[in-house]
C-alpha cells in the first residue's frame, strides 16, 4: 500500500530515501491517544510500540491509563507489561529497546506506529540522545535517600540552590526528572542542561507526528474525567498494594504519590484526588509545550477520520 500525507510531515530527509515509515501518535495525556493510535495501526495492519514511561510496568495499571485488554487484542502492542516497577529503565535503554522492535517489525511491515506521551521517549527513539557522563553511584543513594526522607518540597529547593540553569526550564514536579538533575549535577558539577547537543541520529526510516489537539478546557475536562473514573475502576485499591513500595523512582509519580499522601494521612480522600487532577493538567501543559517543538508535526483533533490524512 503505498500512501502518502496531505501535508508533508517527513522529519529529515537522507541521501538515500528510506522506505520504512514510522508515524508517531503524540499528545497530552487524557489526548486520545491509544484510540487514535490504534485505528492508524489497524489501517496499515501493523503493531504499535508504546512511548510512555510508566505503562511498560506491570503493576500499574488503572494509574497509567494502559490500553483495555480488548485493545492490546485489537492490535499487538510492545513496551506494554514489559517490566517490573523493580526494574529500572531510561530513556537511552527505551532507545535501544524500541529501535530493536522496529527493527523485527520493519522485516515484515512497511509502517510501525509508535504511542505515547512521554516526550523523551519519542525524542530518544526519533532523534537519539546525547551522550552523558556517569553518574556517582553514592551520590546517587544519599539524594534518593534524602528525597525519601524529606519529600518533594527538599528536591524542588536542592534543584533550584544545586541547579537554578534546570530549574528555570525543567519539569519541577516531575520528581524523577529533578532526581535525575541533582544526581547529576552533584556527581558531574555542571547541569545536565550543558550535554544537551542538540545533534540527531540517523534513522532508517521516515518519522512523521501526529499530536492530537483539543481545546485546553475541553482537554482538562477529558483528565478530571479519567481521574473521577480510574477512582472508580479501583485506583486506590491498585495503590495501596503498592504502598510498601513507595520509595521506588518508578512509583513517584502522579496518580499514585498523591494517594500514597492520602495513606499516610497527610490529604484527606477528596485532597489527593484533586491533587491527582491537578497535577495531570500541570503535566498535560508540560506535555503541550514539548511537543510544539516536534518538528513538521501535524496537530490534528482526536476525533478526525483516519482516512481524510492518508490518501491512498
Amino acid at each position: 500500500m503505498k500512501e502518502k500525507i496531505a501535508a508533508n510531515p517527513i522529519v529529515r530527509k537522507v541521501e538515500t530515501m528510506p522506505t520504512k515509515k514510522l508515524y508517531v501518535v503524540a499528545g497530552p495525556t487524557a489526548s486520545g491517544k491509544t484510540a487514535f493510535a490504534i485505528q492508524l495501526a489497524q489501517y496499515f495492519q501493523t503493531s504499535i510500540v508504546s512511548a510512555d514511561s510508566r505503562q511498560c510496568y506491570q503493576e500499574m495499571t488503572i494509574g497509567t491509563a494502559k490500553p483495555s485488554i480488548i485493545e492490546l487484542e485489537t492490535v499487538p502492542h510492545f513496551f506494554i507489561n514489559s517490566h517490573s516497577i523493580f526494574e529500572e529503565v531510561n530513556a537511552a535503554q527505551y532507545e535501544d529497546l524500541a529501535l530493536s522492535h522496529l527493527e523485527n517489525l520493519f522485516k515484515e511491515k512497511e509502517v510501525v506506529v509508535v504511542c505515547g506521551g512521554t516526550g523523551l521517549y519519542i525524542q530518544a527513539l526519533c532523534e537519539g540522545l546525547d551522550t552523558m557522563p556517569s553518574i556517582n553511584k553514592s551520590i546517587e543513594t544519599e539524594v534518593n535517600k534524602t528525597y525519601n526522607e524529606k519529600g518533594i518540597q527538599w528536591l524542588q529547593e536542592a534543584v533550584h540552590q544545586e541547579d537554578p540553569l534546570f530549574y528555570s526550564q525543567g519539569e519541577i514536579h516531575n520528581p524523577a526528572r529533578l532526581l535525575r538533575a541533582l544526581i547529576f549535577k552533584k556527581s558531574v558539577g555542571k547541569s545536565i542542561l550543558h550535554y544537551r547537543t542538540g545533534e540527531k541520529k540517523q534513522r532508517n526510516f521516515e518519522v512523521h507526528y501526529f499530536v492530537l489537539d483539543l481545546p485546553r478546557e475541553q482537554l482538562y475536562q477529558r483528565i478530571n474525567q479519567r481521574v473521577d473514573t480510574m477512582m472508580q475502576q479501583g485506583l486506590l485499591n491498585e495503590v495501596q498494594e503498592l504502598y510498601l513500595y513507595k520509595h521506588l523512582k518508578n512509583l513517584q509519580t502522579v496518580g499514585y504519590s498523591e494517594l500514597f499522601y492520602f495513606l499516610e494521612g497527610k490529604y484527606s480522600l477528596p485532597q489527593a484526588v484533586e491533587k491527582i487532577k491537578q497535577h495531570t493538567r500541570n503535566y498535560a501543559k508540560r506535555q503541550i509545550t514539548w511537543f510544539k517543538r516536534l518538528p513538521n508535526a501535524q496537530f490534528v483533533s482526536p476525533d478526525i477520520a483516519i482516512e481524510s490524512l492518508l490518501v491512498s
